[in-house]
């Protein structure tokens, strides 16, 4: 993009415009060139047929592979027992008491605590659609205590904080909850998606993931209630 010219008077409307293209363009640009992964990544016509159709039903559903499948499908065991046990905590029909939202609370919550770029970035993403809250992600991410939510979401991401950084869960940390009405196993269920993605958190950070640039632009059409 060209820059204007120096000593030229250029509206502010013009400005902006420019800023706003030379700044999207870097961005683009910039995530284009990165790797995905410091580990290689196999092609997806190479890998075992069940991985494929589960990495094609997801493509068909959202557009694009989130680089998580083609990461950790390295190692196709691992890819298996980690999607089972991420199907079981996050998809499960058992595992109703806590709203897909509040489950994607927890998982940005913690993830940004754990410092996972990959997890805030494309959680993020997902909790902005199920809320249906665009400034909801940054909000869980930088500071939950403020963000827009109930008292009793904001007891549930205290105690995923607890199990996701690996301090000792008390007696206490579950009296909290039950003063929100948060009951045993709603904690246990707090606890199994804080745990799963602490783990994940743990193998982004190894495996230096890169979040898909779709990311960054999904659930973010709403316009601002007046």
């Amino acid at each position: 993009t060209a820059l204007p010219i120096s000593g030229t008077r250029v509206s502010h409307s013009k400005m902006l415009r420019f800023c706003s293209k030379t700044t999207f363009n870097l961005f683009r640009t910039g995530f284009a060139c990165r790797q995905i992964s410091r580990f290689s990544v196999p092609k997806i016509d190479d890998l075992p047929a069940d991985i494929q159709t589960r990495m094609r039903e997801v493509e068909s559903k959202s557009g694009f592979i989130p680089n998580v499948f083609k990461t950790l499908a390295r190692r196709p065991e691992e890819f298996r027992a980690f999607f089972a046990y991420y199907d079981a905590v996050m998809t499960s029909e058992m595992a109703s008491r806590l709203t897909k939202a509040e489950k994607e609370m927890i998982i940005v919550a913690t993830s940004a605590a754990n410092k996972c770029n990959y997890c805030v970035t494309a959680h993020g993403a997902i909790l902005r659609i199920y809320a249906k809250a665009p400034p909801l992600s940054e909000q869980i991410a930088t500071n939950y205590e403020m963000a827009h939510i109930t008292d009793r979401q904001k007891a549930m991401l205290r105690f995923a904080m607890v199990v996701a950084q690996g301090r000792d869960v008390s007696d206490d940390d579950f009296a909290k909850l039950e003063e929100h009405g948060v009951d045993k196993e709603t904690a246990w269920d707090i606890g199994a998606v804080a745990a799963l993605f602490a783990l994940s958190n743990r193998m982004a950070h190894v495996a230096r993931m890169e979040p898909n640039d779709e990311f960054y632009y999904m659930g973010r059409e709403m316009k601002p209630q007046k």
